[in-house]
């Protein structure tokens, strides 16, 4: 289904994964020469979609040269010579990471972050550091201090956000893959926008940290973003696992069950009663009759969510979060933080206890919520990642969604609810609308299925990839 392509860069600037680190294990290729594409690159088309925040040549190339000198020594390294860009939000040590705000624009990263580490171990490069929009706290990625990131397939639209930065990365051909992070959709919708696969596991399967204080309280997630599903499990499999320091691990299920086996639910709108373009509708309509063809089996159900469990019901943990964090800040300093950061803020120091104590409340019933789904027949879900395509960059959201007016987070609303619920979902290219922009299929499973989850996944994007 994917026929189109960006304007800016290309999907297919390099192998898959497996064939680039191959390469340079065999001493077909090095660490240093994939590096300096990876740098090449960005300098040709970073100018136009600005991805890349912060970008040492140097310091990229001296850690491809270490690479080099591993692989001299005969260590084997599953993602050997691999160019990584890493969001604007988690840690890597000696880089200055700003989260997107001007308060920690001279911020510099004291350690890695455990899944930094572990890329590293495993032979990535780190080529740089990519946008992410203020804390991560908005579906657009736009900031006072580093400017609007624009979506490849389009400069005059959005990547969608917070992980704007990494997708554009490797939507464009910076790089192959991109470390993202995702409390609400945030590695999910962008990749979705830009015609790329976004995984986010389980919470606690990727350990989180160390790295900054949140607003997200137990929900956010570390992901690989790339070109396919095969890329992004090479990438879990060297970012999942335990960690002494991380209080959240889960174990993560090993089964990779043939899908023609599984009962797939197919939730047009999620169980919500929310606008969707009829473009996404009908490309729905399309992707569940190839998969049935297939001979997956589809049945039609919806999730039974408790009251108020739109974005609505849930946004007031982000904002009370954000004015725990930056309340003081934005009231002494309200010029160094983006307007509609302030605005959440303002709104967070205004909730009641009470309203705070009931949003967490409801993110517990939407867990339960979503583990009842499951427990009900059901071993895995689809539906779309998101109810439009991308909109215009100087826009928080699109103004309507099939002609019904929204609020700024209407293109969010189908994401949001497996953070909650702690579940993996991946959004998946499924094509693209009569404009000519990128669609995403969400599929999700019971938390710790991650594998699994991957694995049904594999099996989509080849039946959707395929002719006819």
């Amino acid at each position: 289904m994917r026929a189109a392509r960006p304007l800016i860069g290309s999907l297919d600037h390099w192998p898959d994964l497996s064939t680039l680190a191959a390469a340079v294990r065999g001493g077909r290729s090095s660490a240093k020469t994939e590096t300096a594409k990876a740098l090449d690159a960005i300098a040709r088309l970073n100018p136009t979609l600005n991805a890349m925040t912060s970008v040492d040549p140097s310091d990229a190339l001296a850690r491809a040269a270490a690479v080099d000198r591993r692989i001299a020594d005969g260590e084997i390294m599953p993602l050997a010579g691999v160019p990584v860009a890493i969001k604007d939000n988690i840690w890597v040590k000696g880089r200055r990471i700003t989260q997107g705000s001007k308060l920690f624009r001279d911020f510099v990263a004291p350690e890695d972050a455990v899944a930094v580490r572990r890329l590293e171990q495993a032979g990535a490069v780190i080529v740089g550091i990519a946008a992410t929009s203020e804390f991560a706290a908005k579906g657009q990625t736009t900031t006072p201090l580093h400017g609007a990131t624009r979506n490849p397939w389009n400069p005059a639209l959005t990547p969608g956000g917070s992980s704007g930065g990494p997708v554009a990365a490797v939507a464009s051909g910076m790089v192959p893959l991109a470390l993202g992070t995702d409390a609400g959709g945030s590695s999910r919708r962008p990749p979705a926008h830009t015609g790329l696969v976004g995984f986010k596991p389980s919470f606690g399967a990727i350990p989180y940290g160390p790295g900054f204080e949140e607003p997200f309280f137990g929900i956010s997630c570390h992901c690989p973003i790339a070109r396919t599903v095969s890329d992004a499990a090479l990438a879990f499999a060297v970012l999942a696992g335990p960690d002494p320091l991380d209080p959240h691990a889960v174990p993560v299920d090993t089964r990779e069950d043939a899908p023609t086996r599984l009962t797939i639910a197919v939730s047009p709108r999620w169980g919500l009663d929310v606008p969707v373009e009829p473009a996404v509708a009908h490309r729905m309509e399309e992707v569940v009759q190839r998969l049935r063809k297939a001979g997956l089996t589809i049945v039609e159900r919806d999730p039974e969510w408790p009251q108020g469990a739109a974005e609505s019901g849930l946004g007031a943990i982000q904002q009370a979060g954000l004015a725990a964090l930056h309340g003081a800040a934005w009231k002494a300093h309200p010029e160094l933080i983006d307007p509609d950061l302030g605005a959440q803020i303002e709104a967070g120091l205004a909730l009641p206890a009470t309203a705070v104590a009931g949003a967490l409340l409801l993110s517990e019933q939407v867990a339960a919520a979503a583990a009842r789904f499951f427990a009900g027949g059901i071993d895995a879900a689809i539906g779309p990642t998101t109810p439009c395509a991308a909109w215009p960059v100087e826009k928080l959201g699109p103004d309507t969604i099939a002609g019904v007016p929204v609020g700024p987070r209407g293109h969010a609303v189908f994401t949001p609810l497996f953070n909650h619920a702690r579940q993996p979902a991946i959004s998946v290219p499924c094509g693209v609308d009569p404009a000519g922009l990128p669609l995403g299929l969400q599929i999700v499973m019971p938390r710790g299925q991650d594998r699994r989850l991957l694995a049904l996944a594999t099996e989509v994007e080849a039946i959707l990839a395929s002719p006819g």
